[in-house]
């Protein structure tokens, strides 16, 4: 088999505590950008073409195998925090197939390691049919990494922690990343890690001298931006490494044709898709599986969660939407709210303050104002007037209603689920409809008006010491009327 033929296994190392984060979440279940930190290595080694992934556990491990749980990946746990060596070689006791594997080592901390590089760095490998490639990074400062100290030949001869390292050593500026590509003897040295320290533990770096024992060259490959290897240790390097991929997110929609305004207020999670001349204003925040399609225009401060927003619908500023499906040319807000469930269809206009849940609304609906549409399903072209509630708990159960096309619900209706209103039906403002409304009827449900002239005059009129000094409008009134 030659080095483009070998599968790629790789282990993730996730079992340490993160005390730094001073949190009871395991570190690498803080997210960024929408994902768990140790969510966004499994998608860059399952993206690279990995045949097995294993996850190594320890801190808060039930937490971590049921955040991943169905992302195709298995997992090793390492009951005992014995050293970085152990962790991996949980996580090689874990792979069901040895045969001819590399192995890559990935961190559950790292979050910000570009898929680019790690092809690049497999590439670099197999191209040298190499044994061990470390990957590097080089800082002006390396202070705190170990340092790689290479050969003659430029190969590595081997890794100094700062702790040991001499002042001329210190000097060095290409710095250990820990990502490791091994060949598959990687499972027969790494049983040979031993704990002969003065921390007694298993160290992952012993790997490079057991190599060499052998006989084998080590290499670097040496990053463009060291940034990428940079762990997010505590919350402010949580937020850095947001903003990095936040950053990046920005900068990939707007080179395939999105425009955004203010892309540093914007914050799209990469499970987003967007279509070509999408415009986002200020403030949007998209989620989860969100699907923008093309001429799609979200205004400032517009939250969307997993809902699709078909071609040319425009969401207005300040709207929310959740489990939303907009049809094509279909508007929604200024401060409006889609909950779950809700499907507009083409050219269905939701107003200001307007809430749908579980509703259907076909084709050319209009609620402008002020309206609560739930487990509602509405014809086409009908209008719902400001004020509008479809009343669909009864204390105990939700019911569903149906109204047909063409229907004009007047302002300040309710409609007590479950009911029917038929195609062209009229219901009048002010309406409380308890009963099925026919098709082309009119419903008229409220008390009828009386008119009682006079009666201000002599209601406030036996008022009047204590209107007096507290409604002055009233009391001038009042002394125009006479007694």
């Amino acid at each position: 088999m030659n080095a483009n033929e070998r599968p790629l296994d790789v282990v993730i190392l996730a079992a340490g505590q993160g005390t730094r984060m001073k949190s009871a979440v395991p570190k690498v279940l803080h997210p960024v950008a929408g994902r768990p930190m140790v969510a966004w290595a499994v998608k860059a080694a399952q993206e690279v073409g990995a045949r097995q992934v294993v996850v190594v556990t320890g801190h808060g491990a039930d937490q971590v195998e049921a955040a991943l749980n169905g992302s195709g990946v298995m997992f090793a746990r390492q009951e005992k925090q014995l050293g970085t060596g152990h962790a991996f070689l949980c996580g090689l006791d874990a792979l069901t197939d040895h045969q001819g594997a590399d192995v890559l080592v990935l961190y559950g901390d790292t979050p910000l390691l570009r898929l680019e590089t790690l092809r690049a760095l497999l590439d670099d490998h197999r191209e040298r049919d190499s044994a061990f490639t470390i990957l590097t990074g080089e800082l002006p400062d390396a202070s705190g990494y170990g340092r790689i100290i290479r050969d003659r030949q430029g190969n590595v001869e081997r890794i100094v922690e700062h702790k040991d390292a001499s002042a001329l050593e210190r000097t060095v500026r290409e710095f250990n990343s820990g990502v490791y590509l091994l060949d598959s003897r990687a499972t027969d040295l790494a049983h040979r890690i031993t704990n002969n320290n003065a921390s007694g533990e298993y160290y992952l770096t012993d790997l490079l001298g057991l190599y060499r024992a052998q006989g084998s060259e080590v290499h670097a490959f040496k990053l463009d931006d060291p940034g990428e290897v940079i762990g997010a240790n505590d919350r402010t390097g949580l937020a850095e490494a947001e903003g990095i991929i936040r950053q990046r997110i920005t900068t990939d929609h707007m080179r395939a044709g999105v425009t955004i305004h203010m892309p540093e207020t914007v914050y799209i999670e990469d499970t987003v898709t967007l279509g070509r001349d999408v415009t986002l204003e200020p403030g949007v925040i998209l989620r989860g599986q969100t699907s923008l399609a093309d001429d799609v225009t979200v205004g400032a401060y517009a939250v969307i969660s997993d809902s699709i927003l078909e071609a040319g619908a425009v969401v207005k500023p300040h709207s929310v939407l959740e489990g939303a499906r907009v049809g094509p040319g279909s508007d929604v807000g200024p401060f409006a709210r889609l909950r779950p469930g809700t499907v507009l269809g083409v050219g269905v206009h939701i107003g200001n303050f307007v809430e749908t849940k579980n509703a259907q609304l076909a084709a050319g609906v209009k609620a402008g104002h002020l309206a609560y549409l739930g487990d509602v399903t509405i014809g086409e072209e009908t209008n719902v007037g400001a004020g509008t509630i479809v009343a669909n708990y009864d204390g105990v159960n939700k019911h569903r209603t149906a109204v047909g096309a063409g229907v004009f619900i007047g302002s300040n209706s309710t409609l007590i689920a479950p009911r029917t209103v038929g195609d062209a039906a009229f219901i009048a403002a002010g309406s409380a409809v308890h009963d099925d409304v026919p098709e082309g009827a009119m419903a008229v449900a409220r008390g009828k008006q009386r008119t009682i002239e006079g009666w201000s005059r002599r209601y406030w009129g036996g008022l009047r010491e204590q209107v007096n000094g507290k409604l002055p409008w009233l009391a001038a009134w009042l002394g125009k009327q006479g007694d």
